[in-house]
């Protein structure tokens, strides 16, 4: 197959949306032309406090006239109060801090496994990891290789052995699933890539259950869902459910820096001894001093309760576009996955039409629209998005 050689100086892993960006703030996106665009990606959530929050802009430029990286070969004044103050706030006992969302799902991995092999007795090099269809955990090698999209997927292999692939929102394929060599059932409380797929509301307590019953470690992904997105601390938290490992990222960084973690357990993640797993820069003092700052917003509950409000406003002027160009609507907390009629426009050109007029969204799988605005947006603004979204579906319908 013949690959025309792309122009341009940055490789074309991405096809971005025909938008420069030169600055932003709060929820506004202004282009190289002046115009100012309404961020309704909040990039994949990194950004759930908007643009330039004033008290993570203040923490970072406090912190870059102190240190900013040391490594992990000595400790720095910062790691053990985030540790802390992280902990505390999803209700964890440890945490092992890294940089991207990727590193920290390849770190629950590895930690599972030793686990397994060292807890569960699970024979060398025999575990087993569950995941579910239609995931999106990252793009290292390991993880695209259980990934089913043929575009994450395809072309990069070979790929590691020891992950089943089951159906999402199934419990009983979970449970045929397991076996004595099962270390841990990975999944996405709410898959976001694959266009905000809300499971049913008994699935995470029987995946809970079954992993507890099966002595299998329960590992949730909530790079995308975690820090107020669904309207609660942690997606679990709406449905009472508490995995053995929690993987955090995107807004832990509070778009200023990558950061990222792994919560949970001591004995889970006391499986690891020094030496066995490590990040130069994960936990660096500048990582530390914005995650501390992120856990400080969301301490109160405020942004939660927030998304949780905005989102009944945003679901209820969505549901009136269902049947004049959209099949299908979900939103959760301030996050919505749109399924446009594919007979009407792709996902990509709706978001086109949303850009030109100042709006900027995200497709995903042909003719889904994601939206996840910053938790700042204030309700005007995100009825005035949905409004320019019902615009465009109104002259495609009517040519």
């Amino acid at each position: 197959m013949t690959t025309a050689i792309p122009t341009g100086r940055v490789a074309r892993n991405y096809n971005p949306l025909p938008i420069i960006a030169e600055h932003a703030n709060g929820v506004w996106i202004t282009d190289t032309d002046g115009r100012r665009h309404l961020d309704m990606l909040s990039a994949y959530s990194a950004m759930n406090f908007g643009h330039g929050h004033p008290a993570l802009v203040a923490a970072a430029q406090d912190q870059l006239q102190r240190m900013t990286l040391v490594s992990r070969a000595f400790d720095h004044n910062l790691l053990e109060l985030f540790a802390e103050r992280l902990t505390e706030l999803v209700g964890a006992e440890m945490m092992i801090p890294m940089n991207t969302g990727a590193e920290a799902v390849e770190t629950a991995i590895k930690v599972a496994r030793k686990w397994a092999y060292e807890v569960k007795g699970v024979p060398r090099d025999r575990a087993e990891i569950i995941v579910a269809a239609g995931n999106f955990h990252g793009r290292t090698t390991t993880i695209v290789g259980f990934s089913d999209d043929p575009g994450a997927h395809d072309g990069f292999g070979p790929y590691a052995p020891g992950f089943i692939l089951v159906p999402y929102g199934d419990a009983d394929a979970i449970e045929r699933a397991l076996s004595d060599n099962t270390a841990a059932v990975l999944l996405e409380p709410i898959q976001g890539e694959a266009g905000v797929i809300i499971p049913p509301d008994d699935y995470l307590p029987r995946v809970r259950a079954l992993c507890t019953e099966r002595n299998t470690l329960f590992v949730a992904d909530e790079v995308q869902s975690g820090l107020g997105r669904t309207g609660a601390t942690l997606a679990v938290d709406r449905v009472g459910v508490t995995p053995d490992l929690v993987v955090l990222g995107k807004a832990l960084g509070g778009g200023i820096v990558p950061v990222s973690a792994v919560v949970g357990s001591r004995e889970v993640l006391g499986v690891l001894r020094p030496g066995q797993h490590g990040s130069t820069f994960g936990g660096n003092p500048l990582a530390c001093a914005v995650g501390l700052a992120v856990v400080d917003l969301l301490a109160d509950g405020h942004f939660q309760r927030r998304a949780e409000r905005l989102g009944s406003v945003l679901a209820e002027h969505l549901a009136p576009l269902r049947g004049h160009g959209v099949d299908q609507v979900r939103v959760v907390g301030l996050w919505a996955g749109v399924d446009v009629d594919p007979a009407l426009a792709t996902g990509r050109e709706i978001c086109e039409r949303l850009a030109e007029r100042g709006v900027l969204a995200k497709d995903t799988h042909g003719s889904t629209i994601r939206l996840s605005p910053p938790l700042v947006i204030e309700e005007s603004e995100l009825t005035w998005a949905v409004g320019e979204l019902a615009t465009v579906l109104t002259e495609l319908r009517t040519g």
